[in-house]
């Protein structure tokens, strides 16, 4: 068997490693000097068919020639990454006169941003915002409504129904339309001074398709004087839409209807047009091309219900109104599927929300006080 040179063949390893100038080549040499098939790695396979004296004397020198070369690559490579590094950081620079990248940044939903328009609408008509709860009892919800136990209209909601009942037996369900803030407003008042509230929030029905969810929202507004008329509801809803939909040409038609709560009842219609297969709100619905919308429903408020919130229906009267927020929000921002207010896709968001600092505003006002 040859003596194989160890010192020499290390000089010469060492060499070739000094002389690579790419972190292309010094793998190449890793491979051919320590991979399977190395020059070192079969001089290490070697060890196994020595003698032990052989093994003693030859074992060292084999494992420092592997450790050189091992310590030699490493060197080697992290002299040509740092010069690497170097010659990229002198090519590249930074130009620190273009804008940062935009933080990405949440929206504001188009029902908050619908429900701030009418509340500012409604503030500057001298409207105050009042609250209730969601779960309500049976009373709040229908009985003082005009809607007693054996009452037809109570199969109009498609009510969700709670297990548990109230100290007094009431029912429990989840609000079916926020009209229960009024009695609770009224009650609040002692029954013996004028009202001026919007009930804004969140309703509950059973009831599922592109127009009608099983959540969605309402804002109701009344108003309690000694002097109030169908004047003054139809007034205040044409000075709202106007506002709203930002349009002078909004006409509406008042039609009989039923509700228990309000006496007289009338739906109000709104004129509208479709452009660009969108429906966008304004002018009278009999003029050529334009049509008639059902938008809310409204009317005096019922004696039995101004009773049941403490007022004197021979002293006071009032009228009501609800209309529902996402419809508005759909007619005013071109949406076209209820549904998808509630699907929480991100990019539904993006698209239809509202920059948190650059929301349109009604700022103006409506120009009115009433």
């Amino acid at each position: 068997m040859t003596a194989v040179d160890y010192e020499s063949m290390g000089a010469q390893a060492l060499g070739q490693i000094a002389a690579a100038d790419t972190l292309d080549g010094v793998e190449a040499l890793r491979i051919a000097l320590l991979g399977k098939q190395g020059s070192i790695s079969a001089l290490l396979k070697t060890l196994g068919g020595m003698s032990p004296e052989e093994r003693q004397s030859t074992g060292p020198r084999i494992q420092a020639l592997r450790e050189g070369v091992t310590n030699a690559l490493a060197a080697r490579k992290a002299t040509l990454e740092a010069a690497a590094l170097e010659a990229r950081l002198a090519a590249e620079t930074v130009d620190l006169t273009l804008p940062a990248p935009e933080t990405p940044r949440g929206s504001v939903h188009p029902v908050s941003q619908v429900m701030d328009e009418l509340a500012e609408i409604f503030a500057d008509l001298g409207f105050a915002v009042a609250t209730g709860p969601e779960i309500e009892d049976d009373w709040h919800n229908f009985t003082a409504l005009n809607m007693p136990e054996t009452h037809p209209a109570r199969a109009m909601h498609d009510t969700f129904y709670l297990p548990d009942l109230t100290a007094e037996g009431r029912e429990m369900v989840l609000r079916t339309h926020t009209s229960p803030v009024q009695i609770r407003a009224m009650l609040a008042a002692g029954g013996n001074q004028p009202l001026r509230i919007i009930a804004p929030g969140r309703v509950y029905r059973s009831d599922s398709d592109a127009t009608h969810t099983p959540m969605f929202h309402q804002v109701e507004g009344l108003v309690i004087g000694k002097d109030i008329h169908l004047g003054h509801l139809k007034w205040t809803l044409e000075t709202m839409l106007k506002a709203f939909f930002e349009r002078e040409d909004i006409v509406l038609r008042l039609r009989p209807s039923y509700f228990p709560f309000t006496e007289p009842s009338v739906e109000v219609d709104t004129g509208y047009s479709y452009v660009d297969g969108r429906r966008v709100v304004g002018g009278s619905g009999d003029e050529p091309g334009h049509h008639w919308m059902e938008l809310l429903g409204s009317g005096m408020v019922n004696a039995h219900v101004l009773r049941a919130g403490g007022y004197d229906p021979a002293e006071w009267q009032g009228f009501a109104f609800g209309v529902g927020v996402d419809r508005l929000a759909m007619l005013k921002y071109g949406m076209n599927d209820l549904r998808a207010f509630f699907d929480g896709d991100a990019r539904w968001l993006n698209h239809y929300g509202f920059g948190a600092l650059d929301v349109p505003t009604l700022s103006g006002g409506v120009g009115v006080q009433a």
